[in-house]
């Protein structure tokens, strides 16, 4: 287990996707021998460098990339091993196709048919014995941080809970030490033992081999065992806070959780007006090139959308972006015209009535929020941040809930952590949630995170999910 921005990763995805991409190249360089295995004249000519490392470079990054998009280095899913294999085989056709289109437009980068499709079949072969193989290897080799929790209480569990679906993680619950007002030794709690009181954490950590303590207390004053804490963690044991947990562990900032003195003292956080600066040269760069590249698809959409129904092509809306100032916001206009008229502002709901038909498939595919590369180019938006909200509801949603007002303190983005992690937003409690994921991506936030942010961003429209 590693911690990747600031969120707990299993080390085993990462080894995997090492193992994969290296078998990929084999499995093609096996090819070519199989393929010229009587001349070896040929062989040596096909192997040259640099054209060969550069047709293998893509291959590679093609069936890597469809492994990814269809979550087979998600291990946290749980598939089983038909469905895996299913999956393999699904991305590695997804991979042949597009790697035939890439060939017929460049028609240089063709490694050869025998030996593509030589290559293809070991590909499918060696990731599937060298999966088996990892997972049973992983099983008996790889290190399992032994964890206990100080508490017993409601934020003990929700940590509980945390873990135990991380099965990813190789991190093993033994259970949990009581304080002053919590269970006694021999209860359970979420199906775990209370191992016992706080004067007895030190033996029990010993016997039980513990690496990890996660202090989980409600109330701290007084009841926070100082000593016994301290000499666990110069004998080398790990010692964190639920907040900071829960947060690698999920990806959140759990705001039930967290008091004000943590956002003082956590790290991250950090600003700078390089970063800054680095963030908005490449807002301006992915909004040029997203405006040239999508235009074509626009024109079509625009076309589309005034066939469909009288109105306006681009639907305007005020929305709060960063340090409380409004902009306007640019979309395609997938309502009925006055479609607020009677009720006035309201959440976008599942199956809106108000949404026209070609309305509906923008919003599968986000297709609606196209124009707003202008809005990135002019500096209203940002291509990754929190999302931008309506005044009326910014009003009504800072009142209710704490710290809202802190995601205000960069520019809104055209897609972000809360919008790939979390459903659409269309009440109050999930205002709250995307929040926490939000606090989060201010936390971490960097350009390589944006990146890994667009990525599954990508993901998500392609497979047409979360719109409304």
């Amino acid at each position: 287990m590693i911690q990747v921005f600031n969120q707990y990763v299993s080390a085993k995805s990462l080894i995997l996707m090492v193992v994969e991409a290296l078998l990929i190249v084999v499995s093609l360089i096996c090819a070519v021998e199989l393929r010229f295995w009587n001349n070896p004249a040929e062989v040596l000519s096909y192997l040259v460098f640099p054209d060969f490392a550069i047709q293998a470079a893509i291959v590679v990054f093609v069936c890597m990339a469809c492994f990814y998009y269809n979550d087979l280095y998600d291990l946290s899913t749980g598939y089983s091993a038909v469905e895996r294999v299913l999956r393999v085989e699904q991305s590695l056709g997804a991979a042949s196709l597009l790697l035939g289109l890439l060939y017929f437009m460049f028609p240089g980068l063709l490694l050869g048919r025998g030996v593509f499709i030589i290559g293809m079949i070991l590909v499918t072969v060696l990731v599937m014995l060298s999966r088996k193989f990892l997972d049973r290897a992983w099983l008996l080799a790889a290190p399992v941080q032994r964890v206990m929790i100080l508490g017993t209480g409601q934020l003990a569990l929700e940590l509980a809970r945390e873990l135990t679906r991380r099965g990813d993680l190789s991190m093993k619950l033994e259970g949990f030490v009581s304080g002053s007002t919590g269970g006694a030794a021999g209860e359970t709690v979420f199906g775990y033992p209370v191992l016992g009181s706080t004067s007895e954490m030190e033996t029990i950590a010993k016997q039980r081999a513990i690496t990890k303590i996660i202090v989980a207390l409600e109330d701290r004053r007084g009841a926070l065992p100082t000593r016994e804490l301290v000499t666990l963690r110069v004998q080398g044991v790990r010692v964190d806070d639920a907040p900071t947990a829960l947060a690698a562990l999920t990806g959140r900032i759990s705001l039930s959780a967290v008091k004000p003195s943590w956002f003082v003292f956590s790290d991250g956080f950090h600003r700078s007006k390089w970063i800054d600066l680095l963030k908005r040269v490449s807002d301006l760069v992915v909004g040029a090139i997203g405006l040239a590249v999508s235009m074509p698809i626009m024109i079509l959409v625009a076309l589309v959308v005034r066939l469909e129904s009288k109105g306006p092509i681009i639907f305007r809306q005020t929305r709060v972006g960063k340090m409380d100032k409004c902009f306007e916001v640019l979309k395609f206009r997938s309502m009925n015209v006055d479609a607020e008229k009677a009720n006035g502002a309201q959440w976008a709901s599942e199956n809106d009535p108000r949404v026209t038909r070609i309305g509906r498939f923008l919003r599968k595919y986000r297709l609606d929020e196209l124009p707003q590369f202008v809005n990135v180019i002019r500096g209203d938006m940002s291509f990754v941040g929190p999302r931008p909200e309506r005044p009326c509801f910014v009003e009504e949603l800072r009142k209710t809930i704490p710290y809202y007002d802190e995601r205000h303190s960069v520019r809104p983005g055209l897609t972000g952590w809360a919008q790939v992690q979390y459903a659409y937003g269309s009440c109050i409690e999930d205002a709250f949630n995307k929040l926490e994921y939000d606090l989060f991506y201010l936390q971490n936030m960097s350009l390589t995170f944006d990146l890994a942010i667009i990525f599954q961003t990508i993901r998500i429209v392609l497979g047409g999910r979360g719109g409304r």
